[in-house]
């Protein structure tokens, strides 16, 4: 006999991205969501119920006072979420669970100790790897949102002034990572996104790909901008990164740039259903050795070009598939970000946000090419 099976998540969706995209509903605390026979259902509580039933994309949604008091009436104690959603799926007669890969492991425990088989599945909704119509549009908002962002940092670098030391003046005092990073999240904000851990990395700390930043900006260094915000109503993110110098660039660091900017069209280029991402990581690792910058490890840090060339996103700032997972397919919506890292010189990385259509790839970013400032 067949066993009656059912797909469950218990989390909250402001922290599952599975969750989320199968509701659409932000909700802060755990609630629980259930798919059994092509129907879904959630359990959310009385503060979320109301506003669920109007705006959630599920099936039918259950107030979880109701069950909690039957089973209080019952155990004399008030139930744990997984409780809740074993009474559910007893209800239902399943007796397979298929849940996501972030599920977790005390609550995969308690329904296998109570007879229930737990299957996990990676990924947990196949389908959010190509997006949807409405999907490219809350990404492309969130696009905008770091444009915003760009845009206000850059209007504060050309507002500054150099001193004799070579620092960067802003309103009396010196341009620090933090300030401009505080001015670069504000316009965030103001344009409806939600900044986190936003780059702004000078000089030495721009050799560091995840850096966040910290003290005095200084002249005639490279500056890398990174910003990828969360569009506050969707929860999509959009990426955007830029490396800009406050007066004039070194040589060295010209060079640096000119061949970042350059493997970074060249991967735009091909860029299309059946390219193969494997292979173009190869061709920007190659062409960047051909150039003079091979990436090696020198005195116990890495130099060169020692990240992947991109990276999917959407719920997620970082999601399947892997830049280089395989071949590229319509939909998918990726960053094209090669970087150059040498501290003798300094760090360089160039990031737009582009979308896998039919033929080729539509670059969601309108940022401009900055540099020289």
């Amino acid at each position: 006999m067949r066993k009656k099976t059912a797909r469950l998540i218990l989390a909250a969706s402001e922290h599952c991205a599975d969750l989320l995209y199968a509701t659409r509903l932000h909700v802060p605390d755990e609630f629980i969501w259930l798919e059994y026979g092509g129907r879904s259902v959630a359990v959310l509580g009385p503060l979320e119920i109301d506003r669920a039933r109007r705006t959630a994309r599920v099936g039918r949604c259950l107030d979880s006072s109701k069950l909690e008091k039957a089973f209080v009436k019952q155990h004399a104690r008030k139930p744990l979420l997984a409780e809740l959603a074993l009474e559910l799926l007893r209800g239902r007669g399943v007796r397979q669970v298929r849940v996501p890969p972030d599920f977790k492991t005390a609550d995969a425990d308690f329904l296998r100790c109570a007879g229930m088989e737990v299957v996990v599945d990676d990924p947990f909704f196949p389908e959010r790897e190509c997006k949807s119509t409405e999907e490219i549009r809350w990404i492309t908002r969130g696009q905008r949102q770091a444009e915003a962002g760009l845009q206000r940092g850059l209007e504060v670098l050309r507002g500054t002034r150099i001193d004799r030391s070579g620092h960067l003046i802003w309103g009396g005092a010196r341009l620090t990572s933090e300030k401009l990073r505080g001015e670069i999240d504000a316009a965030v904000v103001r344009a409806g996104g939600l900044p986190a851990h936003t780059i702004v990395a000078g000089g030495r700390q721009a050799c560091d790909p995840h850096e966040q930043g910290s003290g005095p900006l200084k002249a005639h260094q490279s500056i890398i901008l990174d910003i990828f915000p969360r569009d506050q109503a969707s929860g999509y993110f959009g990426d955007l990164t830029r490396t800009v110098v406050r007066g004039r660039a070194p040589e060295a660091l010209g060079k640096l740039r000119a061949t970042v900017l350059a493997a970074q069209k060249m991967v735009l280029r091909a860029m299309k259903p059946g390219a193969d991402g494997a292979a173009l990581h190869r061709q920007v690792t190659d062409y960047f050795t051909a150039q003079g910058y091979p990436t090696r490890r020198e005195r116990g840090r890495w130099v060169g070009f020692f990240h992947g060339t991109g990276h999917s996103l959407g719920l997620e700032i970082h999601e399947s598939p892997r830049f280089a997972a395989g071949k590229f397919k319509p939909g998918q919506v990726m960053t094209v970000e090669p970087g150059l890292y040498y501290p003798g010189i300094g760090g360089v990385r160039i990031e737009d946000l582009v979308y896998i259509s039919g033929k080729g790839c539509r670059n969601l970013t309108r940022a401009p090419d900055v540099w020289e400032l």
